[in-house]
């Protein structure tokens, strides 16, 4: 029997994962408002939004008719819904869709989604074992990458490339000091969003997102150098193209990299240091390792897994 093809009402949170998630063979409509704020940008930026991605204004939302509504943010769960939408509309399935771990308190926060009927989804085991998701039933899809532009690894450039947004800005959580103490004895570029502002630094500028893959794949390595997020997905999408990672041995990624083999994690800077030098003396290493990351990537990773886990998923809450 053909699966039934679902209205999902959700909001733009995360561009590449929205992305992503709307390979999945749905139709999805994207809530906008007049001033395209955050969150409701609907089909912004310059990623290849398929037909099945819609945009419905605000103040049409309740004229219309929906099967699932996928929350991803705190706003969104507890005021916008109730805004938003009418009394029909709230008793549908709903996701929340989970994007980070815990920020107040690593282990000991308690997820603001408390309820019996609702689904909480997590992107990652890590991030799934952090929260205290309480009452709400808990699955975990992990990420599903598909690369916007074929591109594969050449390492001609003999420095790491670091992909972090607003990392000035965002400080020491995602590493800003160990970027800078670790780029005092290894050449590092710095590109995101925001990264003009560490100029002096090795920041580069923003990349599109069509461009990226190709981008990283001249760097020799990609360092990671985040202490405490969800697992990346510009990790992810350096992993595809084959380039070999270095990154802090935290989160979900020591989960992911097998030291030695397809990369190198560790907590110790002096350590990354020396892997990054030899990475950068030996391309035929750094090819290694990038090639049985890539591997990893596909198998773990891959979008058809990731389609196939969303639709377990949709298929749950609906059926």
């Amino acid at each position: 029997m053909p699966r039934r093809r679902l209205r999902v009402l959700t909001w733009h949170v995360h561009g590449n994962y929205l992305y992503y998630l709307t390979q999945v063979p749905h139709d999805f409509h994207l809530v906008t408002d007049d001033g395209r704020t955050p969150h409701h940008s609907g089909c912004s930026g310059a990623l290849p939004w398929g037909d099945n991605v819609h945009e419905v204004h605000v103040s049409r939302i309740r004229e219309m008719e929906f099967d699932v509504i996928l929350f991803q943010s705190r706003d969104a769960w507890e005021s916008e819904q109730h805004q938003l939408l009418g009394a029909a509309q709230r008793a549908l399935p709903r996701i929340y869709l989970e994007h980070d771990p815990p920020q107040e308190h690593p282990t000991n926060t308690r997820h603001w989604v408390q309820d019996r009927n609702a689904l909480l989804v997590h992107c990652t085991h890590f991030n799934a074992l952090m929260w205290d998701s309480g009452i709400t039933p808990v699955r975990v899809v992990e990420h599903g990458v598909k690369l916007l532009s074929p591109a594969a690894y050449r390492g001609e450039r003999a420095e790491g490339l670091v992909v972090v947004n607003h990392l000035l800005r965002r400080g020491r959580r995602l590493g800003l000091d160990v970027y800078l103490q670790v780029r005092e004895q290894v050449p590092l570029s710095l590109v995101g969003m925001g990264s003009l502002e560490l100029a002096h630094a090795g920041g580069r500028g923003e990349v599109e997102n069509h461009r990226l893959a190709e981008v990283m794949a001249g760097y020799r390595f990609f360092f990671n150098p985040i202490r405490y997020t969800s697992l990346g997905l510009s990790v992810i999408e350096a992993m595809m193209v084959g380039v070999p990672v270095v990154g802090l041995a935290t989160t979900e990624l020591a989960n992911v990299i097998r030291s030695g083999d397809n990369g190198l994690v560790d907590t110790r800077l002096p350590v990354l240091v020396e892997a990054m030098q030899r990475l950068i003396d030996d391309p035929g290493l750094a090819r290694a390792w990038g090639e049985r990351g890539r591997r990893t990537a596909l198998e773990r990773f891959g979008i058809e897994r990731f389609v196939r886990d969303w639709l377990a998923v949709f298929d749950e809450v609906t059926g």
